[in-house]
């Protein structure tokens, strides 16, 4: 408790030294303007408070600093960039086709384009599509899906059509699903920007305000505020992360009294809702796996460095588990996860992987630390490889049953019911993904977020968000990507399959009207990897400036507390795999590619023979020589793991 006061009272001091900028801009504010921006209840999004930095300091949890020219660029509340600039009608309303028209309405394209349907691909597993979610949850925003789903979701009522903000997808009267339904209106608001909430004036382009920092950072865990982090996330105890224990599990913590955001929980049997920095942990079932494993593994890091470092503080032990854990997230994000996806030869060709497994070092101070507004649109083409149903298996390999993980949604309890998280992890590295096939998992198009909303389709959406967003053509972007030139339809085959050419024909009147999705969802997939040409395009852009623009990249040899060469070769070991062993539930036997469907080729193998990155490079001279103590015949892994059962166990 005194060391919780400690911080708070130095919080206090710092606030003092606290500079308050202009979360669009960049640019210094008056403390008059701030008051004038408290009065209007718009202070929380439009201006950021921000310590002076310090070039020796690391990676600060509001992610301002990561670039000492343009300070505010990394945190939360600051803009995106634009790929190719952005294109709208009158009002900024969505563009209009060529010759004048409305564009066909979103859902009428959907379910013209893209059938519905499941078959299972023979690659990937769901592990696959959880780890990409989380990862692109960490740089993006949720709150326009809680606007709509719980702000307003009343659009397609007789209320939202004095509503600006409403903007529902019309269902046709022929809808392929619907026409024998009275459901006519798929609930949705337009995309929160820093003009609708009133930080800048409503006659400029609508600029999306996103709420995570744009950096990969493990901010759903860490939260973007110091203050977030210091009251619901340390534990001041050995650099560890608050927790509990419940029947053998470590768990973040529970928020005590009410529900939070966890509105789907089966109550009264389902009652566990995480009390984090960031309540985005709680969302979507993919995000909530990773955030408790990614939570544990902090956790097991710390428990590790204090025994190797039994001389550390807290804070030393903290920061540095922090450190690493980001490190070992990016780690398997860069080198595991997206060359399974877009190709390791293309990714090592484009300059998105290192060489060599040593250091790199591009950084640029004058790239801004932004993700583009292109970047996490793009990814929602997984959408179509979305597998509808989230499949338990127990310890053993035997399928026990299928839960519809629409129905996951905010239902963090679920997890914590019975065994349901060793069954939900067994799951996740046991059963496929869908197939990148022209087609979408029903309940992905037509219930899309569960009980929270009558009907949802995830993709009409993503077509729609494409307009508000004010994306140019499809054909624009591979003329940016791939300089090539469209003026007919039949120029498009030099992407996509003739028969889905004709498909296009038949919706759109020119072909300078198709919406970037729509072109994205028929494309074939790219050479040497498993997603559409134009999405890795948009993807490695990103990929790119994101290692560029962050002084704190883990990888580079000269930033603030790097890792040494032999931290950083430990790092390089980290695998998804590696991770359930150490933190997942009842998992003794896995694959070593995890994202890939066990097979002859990746067979199930038991976890001692799972590379491990082992924590004694962290060894620090100035702390007693626990080292001499340690046998190298030892198993590492056993080790750490059972540090790390000690403390669940209270030992």
């Amino acid at each position: 408790m005194l060391l919780l006061l400690y911080f708070l009272l130095v919080t206090v001091a710092n606030a003092k030294l606290m500079i308050n900028y202009d979360s669009f801009t960049g640019i210094p504010i008056s403390l008059e303007e701030v008051k004038r921006r408290d009065e209007m209840n718009i202070t929380f999004w439009c201006t950021n408070q921000i310590e002076p930095c310090d070039p020796e300091e690391g990676r600060r949890v509001d992610g301002s600093c990561s670039n000492l020219r343009y300070i505010t660029r990394g945190a939360s509340h600051t803009p995106t960039y634009r790929v190719l600039p952005a294109v709208y009608d009158k009002n900024f309303e969505p563009r209009l086709s060529k010759s004048g028209h409305s564009l066909p309405s979103a859902r009428f394209l959907r379910t013209s384009l893209l059938a519905e349907g499941r078959l299972a691909d023979r690659q990937f597993t769901t592990l696959a599509t959880n780890f990409l979610v989380f990862m692109a949850g960490d740089v993006l925003s949720l709150h326009d899906t809680v606007k709509y789903v719980l702000w307003k979701p009343y659009c397609c009522q007789p209320k939202g059509k004095t509503d600006r903000d409403c903007v529902p997808n019309k269902i046709p009267d022929d809808d392929p699903v619907h026409r024998f339904s009275n459901i006519r209106c798929l609930n949705m608001t337009r995309p929160e920007s820093f003009q609708s909430i009133g930080c800048v004036r409503n006659d400029t382009v609508p600029e999306r305000i996103m709420s995570a920092t744009p950096t990969f950072d493990l901010s759903l865990l860490y939260g973007n505020k110091l203050k977030s982090l210091l009251e619901k996330g340390r534990l001041f105890q050995s650099g560890l992360l608050k927790y509990e224990v419940e029947k053998g599990r470590m768990w973040p913590p529970s928020i005590q009294t009410g529900g939070g955001v966890c509105l789907s929980n089966q109550k009264p049997q389902e009652t566990r809702c995480h009390n984090t920095p960031d309540d985005s942990m709680n969302s979507l079932a993919g995000i909530n796996l990773l955030s408790v494993w990614f939570w544990r593994l902090h956790n097991f890091i710390a428990t590790g460095l204090s025994k190797v470092n039994p001389c550390w503080n807290d804070d030393k032990l903290f920061y540095t588990a922090r450190d690493i854990n980001i490190a070992i997230a990016t780690q398997i994000f860069f080198y595991e996860l997206l060359p399974a996806y877009f190709g390791h030869e293309n990714l090592l060709r484009d300059g998105v992987l290192s060489p060599t497994p040593g250091f790199r070092d591009h950084y640029s101070e004058h790239l801004f630390p932004q993700i583009s507004l292109e970047y996490p649109f793009v990814l929602r083409w997984f959408h179509t490889t979305q597998e509808g149903n989230m499949n338990l298996y127990d310890t053993n390999g035997n399928y026990l049953k299928k839960v519809p993980i629409v129905n996951m949604t905010l239902r963090t309890g679920f997890f914590g019911m019975d065994d349901n998280m060793d069954y939900v992890t067994q799951g996740n590295f046991r059963q496929a993904t869908a197939k990148a096939d022209y087609m979408v998992d029903p309940d992905v198009a037509e219930v899309g977020l569960g009980p929270q909303q009558r009907a949802s389709d995830l993709l009409t959406d993503d077509l729609a968000k494409n307009r508000y967003f004010g994306f140019q053509p499809y054909i624009k972007y591979r003329e940016f990507c791939f300089k090539q030139s469209f003026k007919s339809f039949d120029d498009l085959l030099q992407a996509i399959d003739p028969e889905r050419v004709e498909l296009l024909k038949e919706v759109y009147e020119n072909v300078q009207d198709i919406d970037l999705m729509a072109g994205i969802w028929l494309e074939r997939l790219i050479e040497g990897g498993n997603v559409p040409p134009t999405l890795y395009c948009i993807v490695v852009e990103q990929l790119l400036r994101v290692v560029a623009s962050d002084r704190h990249w883990y990888e580079r040899p000269n930033r603030p507390n790097a890792f040494t060469y032999e931290q950083l070769q430990d790092i390089r070991k980290a695998s998804v795999a590696r991770m359930l062993c150490d933190v997942g539930d009842k998992v003794t036997h896995i694959q070593r590619q995890a994202f890939y469907r066990i097979s002859p080729n990746n067979p199930l193998r038991n976890c001692n023979d799972i590379d491990v990155a082992s924590l004694w490079a962290w060894k620090d001279p100035k702390c007693d020589n626990l080292g001499s103590q340690f046998d190298a015949s030892y198993n590492t892994a056993n080790f750490f793991k059972n540090q790390f059962l000690k403390l669940i166990r209270n030992e």
